[in-house]
This record gives C-alpha cells, sequence and structure tokens, in this order.
C-alpha cells in the first residue's frame, strides 16, 4: 500500500485533526525506527498511521472493527496483527511479536507525552524539546494523564531500550514531521 492511500483512509475514518495528527506522529516515529533497523519504511509508517483507525467512530470497541474497516482496501493480515497488538493488554489480546509491533506498542503512549511537552514549550515546537525535558515530565504524574507511563515503560522493555533510548529515537522521528503536524 502507498502511503497516500493509507493516509486517505485514516483520514476517511478520523475527522478529528488531533487524531490525525496522533496518527502523523507515530508514523514519523515507526519510519525513524525502520530506518535504524534497516526495515521497510513504508510497511512501518503505514502502520503507524493505521493503527488507531477505528478509535474515533468505536472509542469504546477501539481495535474491534480494525478488520472491517481495512479488510476492503486489501490491507494484509501481517499488518492488522501488528495494528491490533498496539493495544494488547488494553483493548486487545493480541500481543504484539514482531520487534515492529513491540516499537508500535511502545510508542504509541510515548508520542502523546511528546506532544504534550512540545505543547507547553514556549513556542509550541517539537524542535526545542529534548529528551530530558520529556523525562522530567514523564515523572510528574499529573502532567499528560493520558500518557500511561506503565504501558510505555512495558514497551521500553519488549523493544529491550532503556526508558531514555526509546524517547531520543521516538522524538527524533517525530521531529522529521513535525511540520505536518503542526508543531
Amino acid at each position: 500500500m502507498e502511503r497516500q492511500q493509507a493516509l486517505e483512509i485514516l483520514q476517511k475514518y478520523t475527522k478529528n485533526k488531533n487524531l490525525v495528527n496522533h496518527g502523523l506522529a507515530v508514523e514519523g516515529a515507526m519510519k525513524h525506527f525502520a530506518e535504524i533497523n534497516g526495515e521497510d519504511v513504508n510497511y512501518w509508517g503505514n502502520v503507524g498511521l493505521l493503527h488507531d483507525v477505528d478509535y474515533e467512530m468505536y472509542p469504546d470497541e477501539h481495535l474491534q472493527h480494525t478488520a472491517e474497516l481495512l479488510s476492503p482496501f486489501g490491507v494484509s493480515e501481517d499488518m492488522l496483527h501488528a495494528i491490533n497488538s498496539h493495544g494488547f493488554g488494553i483493548c486487545s489480546d493480541v500481543e504484539p511479536v514482531l520487534y515492529m509491533e513491540k516499537v508500535l506498542f511502545a510508542i504509541d503512549e510515548l508520542t502523546g507525552l511528546i506532544v504534550a511537552c512540545a505543547l507547553v514549550s514556549p513556542d509550541k515546537k517539537l524542535a526545542n524539546v529534548e529528551v530530558a525535558n520529556v523525562l522530567k515530565k514523564w515523572k510528574k504524574k499529573d502532567f499528560a494523564r493520558g500518557a500511561n507511563r506503565e504501558v510505555i515503560s512495558k514497551g521500553a522493555e519488549m523493544v529491550g531500550m532503556p526508558l531514555e533510548e526509546l524517547v531520543a529515537h521516538t522524538l527524533e522521528g517525530m521531529k522529521k514531521c513535525a511540520d505536518s503536524i503542526g508543531l
């Protein structure tokens, strides 16, 4: 699947600009992780773009409608598994098995924390967010409460990466797409 088609699918089912931006942020981070691991950047990016494709329509049944929405577009079983695995233990019983799936699980919530860090910076830009800023805000449980630190920590463990390194790579990938998400 070409990236443009994945973006069109996301925009077909997701009208909320913040949710579209979240998909773009996760896409950016996933592409970065694919690059540094010598993997298929387009595939990883598309998984990132489409990971929450059913969320706006079915927030209380997240990931239960992914296959019905994406199958008509020829999305592979592998991609459906990857997308569904990002909610493991939260809203899905599909366990992340492949490294790519573990990365998605790890960075999904983390991108939200990083966006929150950017939004409280003076110029509201990712360019000025540093790993130290994110780690400092990490410790403040009342900051970006929606970013589940337990899930992020579990994800970092799954990918075998210290939290600081996971934050650094996620932030780097997000900075590459900062313009598209307005940060």
